[in-house]
C-alpha cells in the first residue's frame, strides 16, 4: 500500500493523506508517546492539560527543538573563541612550564585565574605580578599531561583518548587546583572505568585527594573482586607504597565476610 507520508511520488500524484504504511503508524505513536511522557514528567498542572495528542503538535515540538538546538550551536561556537586564542596563541601573556623540562606552553592569565582560584591567587601575588609572558611552572605534571588540563581549561571538555591516559594525573591536579569540574569529571570517568586492572591506582589517587567516595567505591570493588587483585604482581608494589590502604582493604574484606556470614 502507498503512504502519503513516506511515498516517493509527485505530489499531485500520492494517495489521500488519511492512507498511511504501518512503518509510518507506529512511528508516529512512537513520537506522540514519546513527548507525553516528556511533559508529564515536567509535573505542572497547565502543561499537562498542553498534552501532545496530534501530529501537528509533534511537528511543533520538533520544529522548536530544532531551533533550539541551532542556537546551542551557535552559542557554542560563539565561546569557542577561547580556543582558537589559545591554539593560536593570540595575546598569551603567560608561559606554563611542565615538570619534567619540556617545552613551556603559552597561555591566558585571565582565562587561568576564571578557572581556578588557586590560579587567581597565583598570578595576583607579589611574585607573579611580572611583565607579560612571565613564566609559572607546574612541576606535577609533564608537558602532554599540562597540555591536556590547558585543553580543558579552554574548551571545558577533554578527547575520550587523553582522558583515558592522563585521568589521574588530571585528577590530582584539579584537586591541587581547585578546579572542581574537572575534578567531577575524572572521579566519574574513573567510576565507569573501574576495573581489576586499574582498581589499586584509582584506590591510590582517591586516598591522595580524600575522595571519599571514589574511595569506598574502589575499596568494595576490590573486596569483591580480592583474589584476582590481591594475588597480582601489581599488588607487591602497590603494598610497599601504600601499607595504610593495605590495612584498609584487609579491614574492608573482613567487615564484608562478617557481614556475609549474618546473612
Amino acid at each position: 500500500m502507498d503512504c502519503s507520508i513516506c511515498t516517493s511520488m509527485p505530489a499531485i500524484l500520492r494517495p489521500p493523506r488519511n492512507t498511511i504504511c504501518l512503518t509510518c503508524y507506529e512511528g508516529a505513536r512512537s513520537v506522540i508517546s514519546f513527548i507525553n511522557k516528556l511533559e508529564s514528567a515536567q509535573g505542572s498542572a497547565e502543561k499537562k492539560a498542553n498534552l501532545c495528542k496530534t501530529l501537528e503538535n509533534v511537528s511543533k515540538w520538533v520544529h522548536d527543538r530544532k531551533d533550539a538546538s541551532e542556537e546551542l550551536n551557535e552559542k557554542i561556537k560563539f565561546l569557542s573563541g577561547f580556543v582558537v586564542a589559545f591554539r593560536d596563541q593570540i595575546h598569551t601573556d603567560i608561559q606554563l612550564h611542565p615538570g619534567d623540562n619540556g617545552p613551556p606552553i603559552p597561555a591566558h592569565r585571565a582565562l587561568l585565574a576564571i578557572r581556578s582560584e588557586i590560579f587567581n591567587n597565583m598570578l595576583d601575588s607579589d611574585g607573579c605580578k611580572a611583565p607579560p609572558n612571565d613564566a609559572v611552572t607546574l612541576p606535577e605534571l609533564n608537558h602532554e599531561e599540562l597540555e591536556s588540563l590547558l585543553e580543558f581549561l579552554y574548551n571545558g571538555d577533554l578527547h575520550e583518548e587523553k582522558m583515558n591516559k592522563h585521568v589521574y594525573s588530571l585528577f590530582l591536579a584539579a584537586d591541587k587546583y581547585g578546579i572542581s569540574y574537572l575534578q567531577k569529571l575524572c572521579e566519574r570517568h574513573m567510576l565507569e572505568s573501574l576495573s581489576t586492572a586499574n582498581a589499586l591506582d584509582v584506590l591510590e589517587v582517591a586516598d591522595l585527594c580524600s575522595c571519599l567516595t571514589l574511595k569506598n567505591n574502589a575499596l568494595d570493588f576490590i573486596v569483591k573482586n580480592m583474589h584476582d587483585i590481591v594475588f597480582s604482581a601489581k599488588y607487591d608494589a602497590f603494598a610497599l607504597k601504600n601499607p595504610h590502604l593495605c590495612v584498609q582493604i584487609s579491614r574492608a574484606s573482613l567487615m564484608d565476610a562478617k557481614r556475609n556470614s549474618v546473612s
